[in-house]
């Protein structure tokens, strides 16, 4: 018997063997007609699927443009049309790989004719036909060796290479028709949408470079991409968002507006902030360290670099070591010994493995108190592990930070602690650099090196409801005051991987002090299995800019297993020892990503209270020059004021200031000079008349201190 739950929690029973099809129309011949496919138990499933005996969780995918799983179906499938499309076009070609991704799907190909946005059209036409057929996206699964046998005998080395890495004992495949019809079909773990025709609208987007499994040593593959929606007016909608977003681009705008640099001599992804940029940064700072001192933070300053067993005791040595930029060793004896440990690691063996014994040999060669002690081959590896960091202790190497929080711990750690000291709140504008791939970064929202509003809390487990709390109002606060109001909470929990460091029972109270706090939030949130960090749960804000794109921003971090690894301690009222909890929280994020999305979001007209430059003073001529210098000086007081008293046309000039996004032109003319007053205009054309100088100074002042708020 198998028992499905729908998602209102109503309860169906159907026979072993059902199909998710047949579930679906037991339901409703309307939610038949519409479904793509379905979950069970989190898991999305053809609707040609048959279901688990037992009881099983049961949703049904149907078009939806704010459903990512149903999205993620058609677009898989859409993938598969393209594909076919493009092999009936040019049958020579080699398919590599294709799977669904934001916002649309790729291929990966090779095929020596390059493909060019003229050709998309044709590809366009030819899928249209394939849709048009309506064909049913059939599965079928061979076991591993005659699926092999198959893919050999087909000679494409790069399906076989996905065989190879494919798990399980048989491998399957979908035919866009019926098996042994001779229509074209995919080495592919699904799922897919019922039948061809049940793919929305679509689009061929662009065509790029791509290399075999990121490999720069292997031939360069060609990769389409394309994007799918349930319907063609949603893909309208989307094709009008990603023209506004060209317009609003932060990689153009910033130096237009001379905010920041992109410098190849300085490094890819390292940004050269400018003096309006940093303007702008500084106010947002400004803003932040305001309200962390109400809040009760204390500042503190770290150094951008750090010994590696900081690292290492953290764990985020060697975990993000591919995202790290190279450690800087004090001599090869260190470099050799931290390759010893590595080595000794992963081998994760109590016995030490033929490869530790070889390097130790290496090093001991050129270093007799090593030959003297020799090596612990046969202690357990965390013994090892312990032996090798002493080693170290004499000369190690060092980082250019990932994180803030192992420093933060240390300034914590330096002090005894008492329980009246808690909760202890550091605080620090602190960068850090991650060494992203060259493909992956762009503009300032990837960088290499990035500077995080970061802030740790160490309090006593009976505080962290109120701390985490806290976070989360900070974050809404300075989200509401930015003008981002339009988001979402994701509650990022683990998943059963195996990348999570400590027990399960910290996880447990780290999991339920998340969700305790975003069910009293108010807020709309969701849970996201596996986004959780490393050593602990999350509460992650998805903030939409204003033409609706998704960006991940704050973040409040519960964590309970770092304080273990580095032993913290605090006295508690028993006069004994115990152990606080962590509490890692960053509102904006990174600095640079921030400004970058703001820019975006405001296209360059920031609010008053942000803006570099929050006014303009613009002479009509010369004779209106001299008065228009002590309106200057006056504006200048209060306000980020500019002079232009040059010799181009009025029009040119009010034209060259609305190009800069200045928020208010200061029109001075010989009827100014003659009331001295100012003639007011916005830089999105608007008269606002004439004033006095304190008028005006004082409606900013009020503008300033509400910040759009």
């Amino acid at each position: 018997m198998v028992k499905v739950r729908l998602p209102d929690g109503k309860v169906r029973e159907h026979p072993d063997g059902v199909t998710a099809a047949e579930a679906v129309r037991a339901i409703g011949p309307g939610l038949a007609r519409d479904a793509l496919a379905a979950q069970v138990d989190g898991r999305t499933v053809d609707l040609a699927a048959r279901l688990p005996s037992g009881e099983v969780e049961f949703r049904v995918l149907t078009p939806k443009a704010d459903d990512p799983a149903a999205l993620e179906v058609m677009r898989h499938s859409a993938a598969h049309v393209m594909a076919e499309a493009i092999c009936s076009l040019w049958p020579e070609t080699k398919l590599v790989y294709g799977p669904p991704v934001e916002n649309g799907f790729y291929y990966d190909i090779d095929l020596k004719h390059a493909i060019s946005p003229e050709e998309f059209e044709r590809i366009e036409s030819r899928m249209a036909e394939i849709v048009k057929e309506d064909r049913p996206f059939t599965r079928y699964e061979l076991p591993r060796g005659e699926a092999m046998t198959k893919l050999e005998r087909e000679g494409n080395p790069y399906k076989l290479d996905n065989a190879e890495r494919a798990e399980g004992d048989a491998l399957s495949f979908y035919v866009t028709g019926t098996r042994d019809s001779g229509c074209w079909e995919d080495l592919c773990r699904g799922p897919h949408v019922p039948s061809s025709g049940r793919i929305g609208a679509y689009k061929i987007m662009q065509v790029a470079g791509a290399y075999h499994h990121g490999d720069a040593s292997k031939a360069m593959l060609q990769r389409v991409y394309g994007t799918a929606w349930p319907s063609k007016k949603e893909l309208d909608a989307y094709l009008n968002q990603l023209e506004e977003a060209r317009k609003r681009d932060h990689r153009r705008l910033g130096p237009e507006l001379g905010l920041f640099a992109l410098d190849p001599l300085v490094g890819s992804g390292l940004a050269l902030w400018k003096p309006k940029g940093a303007i702008l940064r500084h106010t947002l700072e400004v803003f932040i360290r305001e309200e962390l001192l109400r809040r009760g933070y204390q500042p503190v300053y770290t150094p951008h670099i750090g010994k590696l067993d900081l690292y290492r005791t953290s764990g985020h040595f060697p975990y993000y070591k591919d995202s790290q930029f190279p450690p800087l060793y004090e001599s090869e004896r260190a470099r050799l010994l931290n390759a010893l440990w590595e080595i000794a690691r992963a081998s994760n063996s109590d016995r030490a493995g033929a490869e530790e014994l070889a390097l130790f040999s290496r090093i001991a060669a050129d270093h007799a108190d090593l030959r003297q002690v020799g090596y612990p081959a046969d202690l357990p590896m965390e013994d090892r592990l312990r032996r090798i960091r002493g080693w170290l202790q004499q000369e190690d190497g060092y980082l250019l930070r990932p994180m803030n929080c192992p420093h933060h711990i240390r300034i914590y750690q330096s002090d005894v602690r008492s329980y009246r000291d808690l909760p202890v709140r550091l605080a620090e504008f602190g960068t850090v650099y991650r060494y992203e791939q060259s493909g992956e970064i762009g503009g300032l929202t990837r960088v290499r090196g990035m500077t995080q509003d970061d802030a740790h809390i160490f309090c006593t487990p009976e505080q962290l409801h109120d701390e985490l709390a806290g976070c989360v109002d900070m974050a809404r606060h300075a989200l509401n005051v930015v003008g981002l109001t339009d988001y979402r909470v994701r509650a990022s929990l683990r998943d059963g991987g195996d990348k999570y460091v400590g027990s399960k029972e910290n996880w447990d109270l780290a999991e339920a002090a998340i969700l305790d706090v975003v069910q009293h939030s108010g807020m709309n949130w969701f849970v996201g299995r596996g986004e959780a960090a490393f050593y602990g749960p999350k509460i992650d804000f998805l903030v939409k800019d204003c033409i609706g794109r998704e960006w991940q921003l704050g973040t409040v971090q519960c964590d309970y297993n770092l304080p273990e690894r580095f032993e913290l301690k605090y006295i508690g009222a028993d006069n004994h020892e115990h152990r606080p909890v962590m509490v890692h929280r960053a509102p904006l994020g990174s600095l640079e990503r921030f400004v970058g999305i703001l820019i975006e979001h405001f296209a360059g007209a920031f609010p008053l209270w942000l803006a570099p430059v929050q006014v303009r003073v613009i002479t009509v001529s010369e004779k209106s020059r001299d008065y228009a210098r002590e309106v200057l000086r006056t504006v200048q007081k209060g306000l980020r004021a500019e002079f232009d008293d040059g010799d181009e046309r009025i029009g040119n000039k009010i034209r060259m200031a609305a190009h800069m996004k200045i928020p208010y032109l200061l029109i001075i003319g010989e009827q100014e000079v003659a009331n001295r007053t100012v003639s007011i205009r916005t830089r999105d054309g608007r008269q606002l008349g004439s004033c006095t100088v304190a008028e005006f100074m004082a409606a900013c002042a009020d503008e300033i201190v509400k910040r759009g708020v």
